[in-house]
């Protein structure tokens, strides 16, 4: 081979190990992204806007402080339409396509238990707002925490509140969930503590009547009536029970007696029912920067917990030294429960970790502590009661 063959040759060669390198030298220099996964139609429509807005003011903090790992973020959003289907479709795009590192916010458990196989067979790191107990038992190999209590916690809440309230027969009318069963099963062990008595029905949450179900329920003269379903439903169970003439108490989660709901009926109808809802940190500095975000003075509390989801996972991989799913897996407790010094913000975090300092992360939904399986360890309850057409607040307990 003459010298001038071989020297191309080996130009060539070059050449083509740049060419080769060059999709895996730009995926480490360019921007980091991330995945939103959130209900912007369907039951949850109230909520997913508002909680995609809060996660990009956070991003662009971060940006405008020079980003993380010397990189940028960049944003991708998806909209699970509150349904499983859609959304498996959508994260495949986010995983398969947009190739993000994280995907934060999916809130019912049904789109949850979807979507999690596809996070962890990938190793793309998965944080929810979703309740259902079964979530947490699935095998997600640490890719996956959630901010929102379990509905173990939520459904003895439920029960202890009903018995507050004076109640010795309760009635739980439900749809079809991932969570229904295991919030019945503490319900009642709650209830039943105190001497008093749980049924339940689940109903069709399709059906654009829900009178037959409602007269099975009052025929056992209940004290409270526990409202188990989505906002959707949820209106239509109401109208039902207030042509039926109930006049006992009633009892909901705070993502479906919510203003929304409230506003679309009669004051009459809607007036007096009792809604409980995770607390979140009211008093936090962070709690203070999601209210300015979605201008609201009383966030919900899943604006609140995907702005402590993007804060931790910007901040987990800052410490990791790393963007990758494994890399947040590994580190997202040490940044959020490691002992370190106290921050409520992924910028104030990313100053304190470039300086060699340990940090503890507690945010605007409160402190993050995650048990081995990715629950919460702890939270308070909000408990309000609609008054004159508005949530008046009760306690934060």
């Amino acid at each position: 081979m003459s010298l001038h063959r071989r020297l191309l040759l080996s130009r060539g060669l070059t050449l083509g190990a740049g060419l080769a390198l060059s999709p895996w030298a730009g995926a480490q220099t360019g921007p980091i992204k991330l995945g939103t996964l959130t209900p912007l139609t369907g039951a949850g429509g109230p909520y997913g806007p508002v909680m995609v807005t809060t996660v990009k003011a956070v991003i662009d903090e971060v940006n405008a402080a020079g980003g993380v790992l010397g990189r940028q973020i960049m944003l991708v959003s998806e909209d699970d339409q509150t349904n499983p289907e859609a959304g498996v479709r959508a994260a495949r795009k986010l995983i398969d396509v947009d190739k993000v590192t994280a995907i934060m916010g999916t809130w019912a458990s049904a789109v949850t238990t979807a979507v999690a196989p596809l996070c962890w067979e990938s190793r793309t790191f998965l944080a929810t707002v979703s309740g259902a107990d079964s979530i947490t038992a699935l095998p997600h190999l640490g890719y996956l925490v959630r901010t929102q209590p379990n509905t173990t916690l939520q459904g003895r809440k439920f029960g202890e509140f009903a018995i507050e309230q004076g109640a010795k027969k309760v009635f739980f009318l439900t749809p079809q969930t991932p969570f229904a069963q295991s919030q019945l099963a503490s319900m009642k062990v709650a209830v039943e503590k105190a001497g008093g008595k749980v049924d339940s029905l689940i109903y069709d949450d399709k059906k654009p009547s829900l009178r037959t179900e409602v007269d099975t329920a009052l025929r056992g003269t209940p004290d409270m009536i526990v409202l188990g379903g989505y906002t959707p439903d949820t209106t239509v169970l109401l109208k039902d029970l207030f042509r039926a003439n109930y006049k006992g108490k009633l009892l909901g989660f705070g993502y479906s007696v919510n203003q929304k709901l409230i506003e679309a009926l009669p004051g009459e109808v809607s007036e007096g029912i009792f809604t409980l809802s995770p607390s979140s940190d009211s008093g936090s500095a962070a709690y203070k920067r999601v209210a300015d975000i979605t201008k609201s003075a009383s966030p919900d509390p899943y604006s609140c917990q995907i702005y402590d989801h993007v804060s931790l996972i910007i901040l987990a991989m800052a410490d990791a030294k790393a963007a990758s799913g494994d890399a947040i897996k590994d580190h997202v407790r040490r940044v959020a429960q490691g002992g370190g010094e106290k921050v409520e913000s992924a910028v104030a975090g990313l100053k304190l970790l470039a300086a060699g300092r340990k940090i503890d992360y507690a945010g605007a939904s409160g402190p993050c502590d995650f048990t081995d399986i990715g629950d919460i360890s702890d939270s308070k309850f909000r408990y309000e009661q609609v008054k004159g057409g508005k949530l008046a607040l009760l306690k934060v307990a």
